[in-house]
């Protein structure tokens, strides 16, 4: 029978065998106090512990991404480590229940509270990775409230596994080695404006503070992420998304623009890859941002080089076969001019505000 602290290390060493770079361990004692979104027993009734891990997206693959050359094979590591990381997970789960326990894996993504009319835009996970991530010293806090590693910035995937089985928690990381400065290049490269640029917001997790920028409804995550729309506000520079549609600032009226642009990115042209959801009719979309993601890195230059490539990697756009490729602002404005009507309302829903709030 093995001790806590000989079963705690067995599934350290597992997740970092399997592929996970960075792991840690919290119980409902260093999670006492917390939100709704750390409660194990939710999940699992009876639960004590959970193991959090990370895996690193390819770092080779983003310069080309934010350049607009390659969107594919960013895209595809991306599906495909978030994947690697749920079956990592699985494969704990399966562990701890061959010890004798109950455990049960706990998805990367696009896994959400089935709760309330409106469950599917409030998009809450059944069990928060970031704050396990946290409190148990993957990684720290960004302003963005993405998790952030000294190893590989922000360009990472978390999962977790909750069991009932008594582990020994692992402590958070200094916050004197947090390298985040609160530059807000994570805010400068999303056209959502997901996360508020001065208002932070702070939890408390079994003693101990953590915050970060606070974040506005999801729906601006799933809306230009998911590729509905990407063009920023100031028309320079946009996602991998070929549409424009209005990303209002105000929260008030902003879930009105969602249909319209769900819409428009059902009839545009079918594409190979991407992800499935339970979201969206089809269930299929793509990561055509996570840029917020992507830009953050421990070392400044290599922050700022990676914001002056997407900011000058120009504006997507897409034939009538559903190739892309990237233009500069003017030619894309004159293209979609040149559109036929039921072509344009595809993709410029919103353009004239947009140029209007510009100018």
């Amino acid at each position: 029978m093995r001790t806590k602290e000989e079963l705690t290390e067995d599934l350290k060493k597992m997740a970092l065998t399997l592929g996970a770079f960075k792991v840690g361990v919290v119980t409902t004692a260093t999670l006492k106090g917390g939100p709704p979104s750390v409660d194990l027993g939710y999940v699992l009734p009876g639960a004590r512990s959970a193991v959090c891990f990370a895996l690193a997206f390819d770092q080779s693959l983003i310069e080309s991404y934010f350049r607009k050359e390659d969107h594919k094979s960013l895209e595809t590591d991306k599906v495909r480590t978030t994947t690697l990381a749920n079956g990592i997970a699985l494969e704990i789960a399966e562990f701890l229940q061959q010890q004798g326990c109950r455990a049960l894996p706990i998805g990367a993504n696009f896994v959400y509270r089935q709760e309330g009319d409106n469950w599917m835009m409030d998009m809450h996970p059944p069990l928060s990775h970031r704050y396990l991530a946290a409190r148990s010293g993957v990684g720290h806090f960004g302003y963005s409230g993405n998790i952030i590693t000294q190893e590989y910035g922000s360009a990472i995937v978390l999962a977790s596994v909750v069991t009932d089985a008594e582990l020994l928690p692992t402590e958070p990381l200094p916050e004197a080695e947090n390298y985040c400065d609160e530059c807000r290049l994570c805010l400068s490269v999303c056209a959502s404006g997901y996360v508020d640029p001065k208002e932070k917001v702070s939890v408390n997790l079994g003693g101990r503070e953590f915050s970060y920028g606070k974040r506005r409804s999801n729906s601006r995550c799933y809306l230009v992420c998911g590729g509905l729309s990407g063009l920023d506000r100031s028309g320079e520079w946009s996602t991998w998304s070929p549409a424009r549609f209005e990303i209002p600032d105000k929260e008030e009226g902003f879930l009105a623009t969602i249909p319209g642009a769900t819409e428009a990115y059902l009839k545009r042209p079918k594409f190979e890859g991407g992800f499935f959801i339970c979201l969206i009719e089809g269930s299929r979309m793509e990561y055509t941002c996570s840029n917020c993601h992507f830009v953050c890195h421990p070392d400044k230059k290599v922050r700022a080089a990676r914001y002056r490539m997407l900011r000058e990697g120009g504006v997507v756009i897409e034939d009538a076969d559903g190739n892309r490729r990237a233009v500069s602002p003017e030619e894309a404005r004159d293209y979609i001019a040149k559109l036929t009507k039921e072509r344009s309302n595809l993709y410029k829903a919103g353009e004239k505000e947009l140029t209007s709030e510009k100018s």
